[in-house]
């Protein structure tokens, strides 16, 4: 039996098994290639499924979420603003050359000069205001303001050598001539639309892995991907769409693997122009100002989606209603905050009060390869919007390499989304997401609408700025009941997700999910 847990992050180590299987190869069927090998491009889930087998970072966390030592061997808060940080010793990146703190800091100080990134790791180092080299295995951080979280978001940005990637740019990543990391797996090949080939790293610091090649094929269509196992081209698929788990299930020598996601799946709304590229009248006539910068219409549309339709009909019942960011039992979880029921009479009462009584024209706009039925999620929504009154000029859906460059320049106004929440809080989240975007203060990263809330971003600062983790989660509860009563972003429901392989692989979903699968051991 193979043994493997998700979410395809530090990808397939040695199990305490010792196995003559060692050297297989491993096949994965995707659903979402890497839209670029550099690891520090886009934090996206697709981007980073592939970064963390050839990249390592200072943290790691586990299947619960909790970060732990990884090139960072152990760290320190000598005061509120002051952490220091000691480097694992005998880590070598794939040329052989040592794991340095200069490769360190050189790394931290490469974010900020990443270009047309559609989700940047600017937040993670925003914090930061001096590195300094103590030694060659310990550096000394010291932050702008107390940010309790630091090792959370500094610790989690891939580390590049120096040597192999200064002066290199996205190209240059992309054909493995800077692909050069400390992870268990060695850059082999990518070819774009077809796959990524890995090759074991015997050098690797920790445990060894055991497939001496893994390659990943991006197989975006979902039949063509669940045909793929079921004829044995592929040993495992991510994103099983919801509509074939009961089928898959009753297939001989297939195997599922199911969890609940902590993966928020939302409706952006340009609530910042007073003029949006795709809301017009009722003739089609650009409108200014926007009423999507109005609360009241937005609550209005936040009453026209009927959730449990969309989670019933498209995920087959997969799923849980939202009405903020995390799920029960994440840090920054408000009680408070319940999903919208579906309200039309509510919905049309809004939008009279806020003088659209006839509504108003708009295009909703989607991914249609991300995550399972993000095209037929924007199709229901736009059926959804008419039902409630608005005109619907289209729904357009996107490959999604192609659809979160357009998000991050802003050419939606009514776009479906998703954001992942990996760690043991709702912050980085409610950071990246929801605050005002200041790339220099490293806040609202992956804030595409560019919504601005000061009570918001003012709650926000004060949370982040606690250690007592008991009153950081209470203060992101009250964020979050500012945020979403404002509409900040609409949210829809969080997934199941499940995975499917061949029985012969037992898998372990991580809290985490970001679609893809990890730590495969041989054990037959």
């Amino acid at each position: 039996m193979q043994i493997i847990r998700s979410s395809f992050a530090a990808l397939l180590f040695a199990s305490s098994f010792s196995m003559a299987a060692s050297a297989a190869d491993l096949t994965v069927g995707i659903s979402a290639e890497p839209s670029a090998i550099d690891p520090q491009f886009s934090r996206t889930g697709n981007n980073q499924n592939a970064a963390q087998h050839i990249f390592g970072r200072l943290v790691e966390q586990d299947e619960n979420l909790q970060i732990k030592p990884n090139l960072a061997e152990s760290w320190k808060n000598t005061d509120p603003l002051t952490w220091e940080v000691k480097l694992r010793q005998g880590v070598k990146f794939h040329d052989g050359s040592p794991l340095s703190a200069e490769d360190v800091v050189y790394s931290l100080e490469r974010v900020s000069t990443i270009e047309n990134s559609p989700a940047p790791f600017t937040a993670n180092v925003g914090s930061i205001a001096k590195m300094e080299i103590v030694d060659p295995t310990t550096i000394r951080f010291t932050t702008k303001k107390p940010t309790p979280q630091f090792m959370e978001l500094a610790g989690m940005v891939y580390i590049v050598s120096r040597k192999a990637s200064e002066g290199k740019g996205i190209a240059d990543f992309n054909s493995g001539a800077a692909t050069i990391g400390t992870g268990p797996y060695k850059f082999v090949e990518w070819v774009p639309g077809d796959r990524l080939v890995l090759q074991r790293y015997d050098d690797f610091w920790g445990d060894k892995p055991e497939f001496e090649k893994v390659t990943f094929r991006t197989i975006s269509n979902n039949a063509a991907r669940v045909a793929a196992l079921r004829s044995g081209a592929v040993d495992l698929i991510d994103a099983v769409p919801p509509a074939d788990v009961a089928t898959l299930k009753s297939v001989e020598g297939i195997a599922l693997h199911s969890t609940p996601s902590a993966r928020i799946i939302y409706l952006a709304l340009d609530s910042a122009r007073d003029q949006s590229p795709f809301v017009t009248d009722k003739a089609g006539a650009k409108l200014a100002p926007s009423p999507l910068k109005d609360v009241r219409v937005r609550q209005a549309m936040s009453k026209m989606v009927d959730r449990q339709l969309l989670i019933d009909r498209i995920l087959s019942g997969a799923g849980a209603a939202a009405g903020q960011l995390v799920p029960e039992g994440i840090g920054g979880h408000s009680a408070n905050l319940k999903p919208d029921a579906i309200d039309l009479a509510g919905a049309k009462a809004l939008l009279t009060e806020a003088g659209y009584p006839d509504g108003f024209g708009i295009t909703v706009h989607s991914s249609n390869d991300r995550f399972a039925g993000d095209a037929d999620v924007g199709q229901a929504l736009g059926q959804l919007f008419a039902r409630g009154g608005l005109k619907v000029n289209g729904v357009v859906t996107q490959p999604y390499s192609v659809y979160v460059a357009a998000a991050g320049k802003q050419e939606f106004s009514a776009f479906v989304f998703s954001f992942g929440t990996t760690t043991p809080s709702a912050a980085p989240g409610m950071t990246n997401v929801l605050m005002t975007f200041d790339k220099e203060a490293g806040t609202g990263s992956f804030n595409r609408a560019r919504y601005s809330n000061p009570a918001y971003d003012a709650k926000m600062k004060e949370a982040l700025a606690e250690f007592d983790v008991d009153k950081r989660n209470a203060l992101l509860a009250e964020a979050a009941e500012v945020a979403f009563g404002d509409v900040a972003i609409m949210p829809l429901y969080w997934p199941v997700v499940t995975w499917a392989s061949r029985d012969s692989i037992a898998f372990t979903p991580s809290k985490g999910e970001d679609t893809l699968a990890t730590f495969a051991h041989t054990t037959k």
